[in-house]
This record gives C-alpha cells, sequence and structure tokens, in this order.
C-alpha cells in the first residue's frame, strides 16, 4: 500500500510535550478508507494519550459529526462516496464546522494538488507514504496554535482590516475568509511590519520548528494568500533570495 512506517520506534521521543496536547485537544478524526493506514494512524495517536475516532466512508464520518466536532481532523482526498476535497469544502461553509482545523493525508503531492487543497481550506498537507513521527508532529503544531488565541491589536494598511482576536479578515470592508494557517501566517507578517522574515523563521513561528524545510509550503501559502486578499495582497512584499514582509 506504500505507505511509510518510520518512526513508530521513537514514540518515546513524542512523550515530552503530550501533556500539552491532552490539554487543548479531546478527540481527532481520521477519515480514511485505507484500512491499515487507519488502523497505525489511530493507534499511533492513542498510544499518545489522544482520543482518537477513525472513519471509512464519509456517510460514517458526517453522522460522528452530528454528535461531536473534533478539534482536528485528518482528511483522505481519495474516498468513497465523496471526495475529501468536497467534505473539506462542506466543512468550510458550515457555521458549526468551518473553523475545526484539517490536514490532508494524500497520495497526490503536487505543487497544483497542494494549492487546490489550501485554496479548498486545508490547513495543511501530509503526503503519502509518511512516517509517524512526521504526522504527530504536524499534528502537534497545529493542535498548539489552535489551543492559544492571545489578544493582539488592530492591523489596518490601505483596504486591508485585520482583527486577530475577533479572527475577522475584511478587504474594503468585505470579509475575506482564510485557511487557519493563512490567517496564522498574515498575523505573523503583521506583528513584525517593516521587518524581513526569512522562509524558515516563518516555518518555526507558523509550523513549528519540527517541520521539514526542504518544501515550498511558506510560498504555496503566500501565494494563495495574496490571492485571496486581492487588491491588498500587494503588502505582502517579496525580499528576493529572503523571505516575505509587509510594509
Amino acid at each position: 500500500m506504500g505507505f511509510n512506517i518510520i518512526g513508530i520506534s521513537h514514540f518515546t521521543q513524542l512523550r515530552y510535550n503530550i501533556d500539552k496536547l491532552k490539554e487543548v485537544c479531546t478527540m481527532i478524526y481520521l477519515l480514511e478508507d485505507d484500512s491499515n493506514i487507519r488502523k497505525l494512524v489511530v493507534y499511533t495517536l492513542e498510544s499518545q494519550g489522544i482520543k482518537t475516532e477513525g472513519f471509512e466512508r464519509p456517510s460514517e464520518f458526517w453522522r460522528a459529526m452530528e454528535r461531536q466536532a473534533p478539534e482536528l481532523l485528518l482528511l483522505d482526498i481519495m474516498l468513497p462516496e465523496e471526495d475529501g476535497l468536497s467534505v473539506l469544502k462542506k466543512m468550510r461553509s458550515s457555521g458549526a464546522w468551518k473553523n475545526v482545523p484539517v490536514i490532508l493525508l494524500t497520495a497526490k503531492n503536487t505543487e497544483y494538488d497542494k494549492v487546490v487543497g489550501l485554496d479548498s481550506g486545508a490547513d495543511d498537507f501530509v503526503s503519502k507514504p509518511f512516517g509517524m513521527m512526521e504526522l504527530m508532529a504536524r499534528v502537534r503544531a497545529i493542535l498548539r496554535r489552535s489551543g492559544s488565541a492571545p489578544a493582539q491589536s488592530e492591523y489596518r494598511i490601505g483596504a486591508l482590516y485585520v482583527s486577530p482576536s475577533k479572527h475577522i479578515v475584511q478587504v474594503g470592508g468585505k470579509n475575506v475568509v482564510l485557511t487557519y494557517k493563512e490567517f496564522e501566517l498574515l498575523c505573523l507578517l503583521l506583528e513584525n511590519q517593516g521587518i524581513v522574515l526569512t522562509r524558515d523563521a516563518i516555518m518555526d513561528k507558523v509550523w513549528g520548528s519540527e517541520f521539514e524545510r526542504e518544501n515550498r509550503t511558506v510560498d504555496v501559502h503566500i501565494r494563495t494568500l495574496r490571492a485571496k486578499l486581492d487588491e491588498a495582497g500587494d503588502c505582502i512584499e517579496t525580499v528576493r533570495g529572503i523571505g516575505y514582509k509587509i510594509g
């Protein structure tokens, strides 16, 4: 099935911050039709003290969502009944579930596939085959950020208005819908106006230091963020060979 189980023998290395995970997470859902992958991921998460429920079909998942929304959804793209992107779009259009963080699990790992997933509302990607340590690192990064919401100032730059504490983004007075990662990235740039942030610095702040460096995650998110901000997207400047800044 092309699944990499490297990292399971290193579970003890992941225990150092498991108490934090328990504080912010009571339930993770996994929608994955491959029973071997589903069982392994559920076992991995539960062995770390994280309550996890796996589903083979979207119909089972939707019934569970009616009972309880999770703190995080791990979502496969290729599914029976309806594909993962359709599930994701339905969640993002739902008032009750639109803010649930989603990590896509997919064998489709081209830049185009990532852009489509991010535009549909995904917060992160994990390409198959993947190791358990990588998956846990990304889960930790998402849960750390979704569990903290410090009050911050409001920002106004031209047509752009951002209220981090209220989670509001507007351009020309019209609301803009961003994924969790896009919102975190925008706030990070605003908090450091006039300062050039390197790609590594952005990765550390938004995705966590465990995230692999040799990828185009930051560039893809900047591109989609600029597109969503429309006329205000030009306020995000590229500093060639270094990174990005606002102002």
